[in-house]
């Protein structure tokens, strides 16, 4: 395997690092080298080391051993603003705003230019968004945006980014990747963290691929086939596949939907948006961020109330006022924030187990015993890694959402809401997740999938609804539904202009 190919020019180079949480092994004899004027990749799937590498560099946390040099210089990076002085700046994979502040009340916090912020806004789309608004407010595409511009006002040397995009739309995205290469081109270089193949492979001019924990290779993403890199990431021998399921080609013929959605509104958000959703079928949602579909999985979820129109589940109709009115029909909701899922500083069985507490009568109880029974099967099913058990905040982010996964095996349900499962997770855990969706499916489970990776779409639905300004603008079929078409749809573009 290559090892890094470091020249006389470089930024930042890392090397020994390891990290051990008692028996977990997140780091072991890692090393990172990255060069001036470059956007460098760092790959690896769920648990690999990608994450703590990026703790270590800006200071959150301490490797147990290791060196880092920035220009040729050693250094030690024991806190974040020992980072930010040597010239390194991170947007991290969970939100570091504050949520009960302000924007503008957390760029104080961490004495941050306002003013430069606000400029990097205006150039990432978000010139109108007010510093006055609460950060816990704000959506986590929004979120992320201003976490970016909070890094980009320190004018680092190395910007850190860490899966960004995974939270972003495309057309987002676009401007996050314009931002990487005029720093680029200014001489400044770019770590950019991501489990969407195709964009390490558009921008990125080297990448180092981790495995448990150890850099692997070091390589060209451009010439690299994304079978090979796939296959370095998970320690195939061969290349594999990076989907191991794929869509119906026909919709499940149904004379009774499970879930029927009639002239829905939520004021300023959803426009009459009305579909069916049967037994054995994933009904896909495809949307650029902003259209509808936060608004759509909320009302159906309990978490918001509708403005007009109707939700039944089978012949009933769901008047949810709160979660746990729609949990009690039968809908449950897997959101893409793992951290909102889940309680974090509780152990894999106990988050699997939470809903059946709702269960319980006045004097009812759980023994650890019967726990552990309800648990084993989704857990196995699932291949979590229950190695940090006590904790779930030690587990990868992929283990993370197979978590929030397997409580809902547990329980049952009628109707799976699914809202970008997959997002920032890496390929095999992803082709686990769907392949689970189908066999769910197969089992005459309902699942409505939002995901805002275009491109898989195709690849576990049978159905995808296409959501314009809050209405359903296209229906196609999985197996029909191109990226190119989903995309022009969700610009609003009808077949017609998109030919043009």
């Amino acid at each position: 395997m290559g090892r890094v190919s470091l020249s006389g020019d470089t930024l930042l180079h890392a090397s020994g690092l390891r990290k051990h949480y008692g028996a977990v092994v997140a780091l072991e004899n890692a090393s990172l080298g990255v060069e001036r004027g470059e956007i460098h990749a760092l790959l690896g799937a769920n648990g690999a080391g990608k994450s703590t590498v990026v703790k270590v560099l800006t200071g959150v946390i301490r490797a147990d051993r290791g060196c880092i040099a920035v220009r040729g210089r050693d250094v030690q990076l024991g806190t974040p603003a020992a980072a930010q002085r040597a010239g390194l700046s991170a947007v991290f994979q969970d939100p570091a705003l504050a949520p009960d502040l302000t924007v503008w009340e957390n760029l104080r916090l961490t004495g941050t230019d306002a003013r430069a912020v606000h400029g990097w806004l205006a150039e990432l789309g978000l010139g109108s968004l007010d510093l006055g608004e609460i950060a816990g407010d704000l959506p986590l595409p929004s979120l992320r945006i201003v976490e970016l511009a909070r890094a980009l006002a320190r004018q680092p040397d190395l910007l850190i980014l860490d899966e960004v995009t995974a939270a972003l739309p495309s057309d987002l995205a676009q401007r996050v990747f314009r931002v990487m290469r005029r720093w680029r081109e200014e001489g400044r270089s770019v770590l950019f963290i991501s489990h969407r193949l195709g964009e390490v492979r558009a921008i990125c001019d080297r990448a180092t691929v981790l495995r448990d924990g150890r850099d692997v290779a070091t390589l060209n993403p451009a010439e690299s086939g994304e079978e090979r890199i796939v296959a370095l990431m998970l320690g195939t021998g061969e290349p594999i596949a990076q989907h191991a399921t794929s869509a119906r080609q026909q919709t499940p013929a149904q004379a009774a939907p499970v879930l029927s959605v009639r002239d829905v509104a939520v004021a300023g958000q959803l426009d009459g948006v009305s579909f069916d959703l049967h037994r054995g079928e994933v009904l896909g949602i495809a949307a650029l961020e902003g259209q509808g579909q936060d608004a759509l999985f909320d009302c159906l979820a309990g978490r918001r109330r509708p403005t007009g129109g109707e939700i039944r589940v089978g012949d009933v109709p769901l008047v949810a006022h709160r979660p746990a009115d729609a949990i009690r029909a039968g809908v449950v909701f897997v959101p893409a924030d793992r951290v909102m899922a889940l309680l974090p500083q509780r152990s894999v069985r106990e988050n699997v187990v939470l809903p059946f507490f709702g269960r319980l009568g006045r004097w009812g109880g759980v023994s650890q015993r019967w726990e552990s029974q309800a648990v084993r099967e989704p857990i196995a099913r699932l291949a979590i890694d229950t190695r940090a058990q006590r904790q779930v905040r030690r587990l990868s982010g992929g283990n993370q959402q197979k978590v929030s996964v397997a409580r809902w095996l547990a329980t049952g349900f009628r109707v799976l809401l699914c809202f970008d499962p997959t997002r920032g997770i890496d390929v095999g855990t992803k082709r686990q997740i769907y392949a689970l969706l189908r066999e769910l499916t197969d089992h005459g489970a309902a699942i409505l999938l939002y995901t805002s990776e275009l491109g898989e779409v195709r690849l576990v639905c049978d159905r995808v609804l296409v959501l314009y300004e809050g209405k359903v603008v296209r229906e196609m079929t999985g197996a029909s539904a191109e990226e190119v078409d989903l995309l022009s749809a969700a610009h609003g573009l009808t077949v017609e202009e998109a030919a043009i």
